[in-house]
């Protein structure tokens, strides 16, 4: 069975950090590209970030450009997500994403599958 498990959400003050972990099962997630994602509170689901299926290709949105880095360690078929200096805004529930490409590719659609979400409040 092909899965995406996301962990390492929870609730933190304005300037904290969090670390989300995308572990794949059932498939070999060398071979693609992964992507986050974030859905807020009445808002449409957005792309957070992404990685090449070598690691070597990475891009950012810019409202967390400077602040989140995306890595991923092929051996353990994971992908992380470091957010530091969070803000309010970024509460939401972050996805992650299979994409049906070894780079890295804009349209939600070209992302096969999904984990759960994983909620991330910011606040005081």
């Amino acid at each position: 069975q092909l899965q995406l498990v996301e962990s390492g959400g929870g609730s933190v003050q304005p300037g904290g950090s969090l670390r989300l972990s995308c572990e794949a099962s059932g498939f070999a997630l060398r071979y693609y590209a992964v992507g986050w994602f974030r859905q807020g509170p009445g808002k449409e689901r957005e792309g957070v970030s992404c990685i090449s299926s070598s690691g070597r290709s990475t891009n950012y949105a810019d409202s967390v450009k400077g602040r989140f880095t995306i890595s991923r360690d092929n051996a353990k078929n994971t992908v992380y997500l470091q957010m530091n200096s969070l803000k309010p805004e970024d509460t939401a529930v972050y996805y992650c994403a299979r994409a049906r490409s070894i780079l890295c590719v804009s349209q939600i659609s070209q992302y096969d599958y999904w984990g759960q979400g994983t909620q991330v409040t910011v606040s005081s």
